[in-house]
């Protein structure tokens, strides 16, 4: 049996400190997230200022006369933040450990709540006509069919009791569910990192929007493949490989955290 290497714990823990970096970085933008959605939208949901929904520019989220297609609208946005708070929970190391039972219900909850957020943003996209541009729209439904996918592959999964299969297929779904929130921050990292509004258009058709609208959900989805392939695999120099992406994929996050709580969700509160 060949003796493993002196570096290959260096190269895991690396991988795994860097993992953890993004983590941070991800729980601090999602939980700007979450108080965002609660400090504008609900707060107007919950005093009948409906019409303030779109005080925040680009989207009309409410349309006079139109009950059916707000209720759904709104029902989106804050569904949005209860997917966020699961999705973080499910991710949560020793909540698994600790606290199985309450793991297991907010994993249905999370699910669940996934579906209802595919197929509600799938409407909205649809019927409504809630989209900035026809590739936007594309890039929305695209989402939509991988989150209702991946969710029901990790319900399966955790109904076969494999449990390590559930977890990869519900790591999968977070990540798909995210891709409005990794919208956002990629749009504005990428602005304060170019010093400017480079290749983005106000219609999300621009040729940075493009990879951007559809990246939100698979550049994620493959940094997430590459970081567990590494994590499975023996080899040294892919251990460091996928450490160095989900590094500077840490540092990008953070950045772009920074820009959606400094410039867009910041002076709307």
């Amino acid at each position: 049996m060949p003796v493993p290497s002196p570096s290959l714990p260096l190269a895991s823990r690396l991988l795994r400190w860097t993992g953890a970096a993004w983590f941070v970085a991800a729980v601090v933008g999602q939980a700007a997230f979450i108080v965002f959605i609660l400090a504008f939208y609900g707060l107007r949901t919950a005093t009948g200022n409906f019409a303030g929904w779109n005080e925040k520019p680009l989207i009309d989220g409410y349309v006079a006369g139109d009950d059916l297609g707000n209720l759904v609208f709104i029902a989106h946005v804050l569904m949005a933040a209860v997917v966020t708070l699961g999705g973080l929970m499910q991710l949560w190391p020793a909540l698994r450990r600790r606290l199985p039972r309450l793991h297991r219900w907010t994993g249905r909850a999370f699910l669940v709540v996934a579906v209802f957020m595919a197929l509600s943003g799938a409407w909205l996209t649809l019927v409504r006509g809630t989209w900035l541009s026809e590739v936007s729209a594309v890039a929305i439904l695209g989402d939509a069919v991988l989150i209702l996918v991946f969710a029901a592959l990790a319900w399966r999964r955790a109904l076969q009791r494999r449990f390590e299969a559930h977890r990869v297929w519900a790591m999968r779904a977070f990540m798909a569910v995210r891709g409005v929130w990794f919208l956002r921050v990629g749009l504005m990292a990428w602005i304060i990192l170019c010093r400017g509004p480079v290749g983005i258009t106000e219609t999300l058709s621009g040729p940075v929007d493009i990879v951007l609208v559809f990246g939100s959900y698979l550049i994620p989805l493959a940094v997430l493949e590459l970081y567990l392939a590494a994590g499975r695999s023996p080899r040294i120099a892919l251990k460091i490989a996928a450490a160095a992406l989900v590094g500077l994929a840490a540092l990008y996050t953070a950045v772009g955290v920074f820009g959606t709580v400094a410039f867009m969700w910041g002076p709307y509160l």
